[in-house]
């Protein structure tokens, strides 16, 4: 089925309000049948929010305005409402049973079976080739928990398609992605659409937009700004997004920036460390890699490379099993066997899953932001809350974070503020070394911008920065020197002014020799 002129759904005067803060503010979007429709903002102008009204996670009553689908008004009180009318959404911040199997988690609530049994055998039949079309080869038995964040959203994917959908919804699917499992997922929804499904994207990757998307509506500020058909003569161009998305023009995706690099700070020598669960496999192979004061170096490698687990088994030993070699700071061994041992010798790590490793959920931004700290607010045994309200404040506005106020939760952050929530606790620890994993997933050009000036200001100051990040051209525009992984090993170091993407490419996808193995 090819895209039409019919409007599908339409969106009118969408108003909703937070404890008195307007998140959208008279919203109108119309979806044609067959079409993919982009949805593009900054972090906090409301797209997000208006998936949410549109797919029943905020309850007709709850806002104003007016949902039309297939002509016909719309009232959903919850997302099972939205769902039987054929409105599925995959939100940004994924939404998995941890400790149950890919299974029974793409099929929950909606189970194979009769007669109140659930029917394992098609359960695991139908979740295999589920698995098979998002591209995901993991046995349907395997429990979330023990898969990557990528892996994960490739679930939450295969969930959607085990219903009758009519309008796919997916916030920033392919955030968690690599490469080529972006283009995979890229190329089923081209196969979706020829198949008759509407499908609605919002992603920070306008590369990715320019790509797939038949039209595009702007929001900023929680206003609609700006309408794009993308098959317009001449196309449109990423800078006319952007410049409709920021209210501004920005002449250069990265700031201009001159390192000023010192002495060596931190050194890994033979850094190895296996699976916590197949406890045969090492996931982390001998890897050798050094940080200067006032550097700022990147970690590239395709999904499954070992950078997440160097990180994490490097900090506090918080992954892996059978962890071997040393860790040397100022030329001296340190110890970094735990996380408070890690922090102590000046180390921090901003995790690449926010949700479930580098926030609270259900507490205050102000408690998420000075946690990690707290000593530095402790008088007489007391904290100090006029004193940490102070630097949180401060923390809100240098990294613009956009809440009601300090004390909102930070569960009801779009995931870029989540995001800028982490970076500030782990700055206001005054670390010395800063690993950095996937610092800007989630999060608009324009913000994006602002936290790589952050970045360039912690090297300024003398800090060093090992940045991880799944985009290439992030990589390529900020850093100083590049190491590259794959399959547990540093496979090549490129100063950042030599390198291509190509040249990065060609490291990244380095397979073992027999010497190696």
């Amino acid at each position: 089925m090819m895209q039409t002129n019919e409007v599908i759904l339409r969106m009118s005067n969408i108003v909703k309000e937070f404890s008195g803060v307007r998140a959208l503010d008279d919203v109108t979007m119309e979806v044609r049948r067959g079409e993919v429709h982009a949805i593009c903002g900054e972090n906090g102008a409301g797209k997000s929010t208006l998936m949410n009204v549109l797919s029943g996670v905020y309850p007709h009553g709850s806002y104003d305005g007016q949902i039309e689908l297939d002509g016909a008004a719309c009232q959903f009180r919850s997302i099972r409402d939205s769902e039987h009318a054929g409105v599925v959404i995959i939100h940004q911040e994924l939404a998995l049973s941890p400790f149950l199997s890919v299974a029974e988690n793409i099929f929950l609530g909606n189970e194979r079976g009769n007669a109140g049994l659930v029917d394992w055998h098609a359960t695991k039949v139908q979740a295999r080739a589920l698995l098979n079309k998002v591209g995901l080869e993991v046995d349907p038995n395997t429990r979330v928990v023990d898969l990557g964040v990528g892996q994960q959203q490739l679930v939450e994917i295969a969930k959607a398609l085990s219903k009758e959908v009519k309008l796919l919804i997916l916030d920033e699917p392919t955030a968690a992605l690599n490469d080529d499992d972006s283009e995979h997922l890229l190329g089923l929804m081209r196969q979706l659409r020829v198949e008759g499904v509407t499908m609605i994207i919002i992603s920070h990757k306008l590369g990715e937009i320019r790509e797939i998307a038949d039209s595009t509506t702007i929001i900023r500020d929680g206003r609609t700004v700006g309408f794009f058909d993308m098959h317009r003569p001449g196309g449109v161009t990423e800078d006319e997004i952007i410049s409709l998305m920021v209210g501004r023009e920005l002449s250069s995706r990265f700031p201009v920036h001159t390192s000023k690099i010192g002495d060596p700070i931190l050194e890994i020598r033979d850094w190895s460390a296996y699976h916590p669960i197949d406890t045969s496999r090492k996931v982390v192979d001998g890897a050798n890699l050094t940080l200067r004061r006032g550097e700022i170096v990147g970690l590239a490698g395709l999904m499954g490379a070992g950078r997440t687990e160097l990180a994490m088994s490097v900090f506090g030993h918080e992954y892996g099993v059978d962890i071997s070699g040393e860790v040397l700071k100022d030329g001296a061994v340190a110890d970094t066997s735990t996380v408070p041992k890690a922090i102590d010798m000046g180390l921090a790590y901003v995790p690449e899953d926010r949700k479930s490793a580098g926030l609270n959920l259900i507490q205050d931004i102000r408690k998420n932001i000075s946690i990690a700290a707290l000593d530095k607010l402790i008088a007489h045994c007391v904290i100090q809350s006029r004193r940490e309200a102070g630097v949180v404040e401060e923390f809100v506005r240098k990294l613009r974070i956009k809440a009601s106020g300090i004390d909102a939760i930070a569960s009801s952050l779009s995931g870029g503020n989540q995001q800028k929530v982490v970076l500030s606790k782990w700055i206001y620890t005054d670390p010395e070394i800063l690993i950095l994993d996937e610092p800007t997933r989630g999060i608009d050009v324009g913000a994006k911008y602002e936290i790589y000036q952050i970045i360039q200001q912690l090297a300024d100051e003398g800090k060093a920065i090992l940045m991880i990040s799944s985009e290439l051209p992030e990589i390529l525009g900020i850093c100083d020197r590049i190491y590259t992984m794959s399959q547990g090993r540093i496979t090549g170091e490129v100063p950042g002014s030599e390198a291509t993407q190509e040249s990065l490419m060609k490291l990244m996808t380095k397979e073992r020799t027999k010497e190696m193995r």
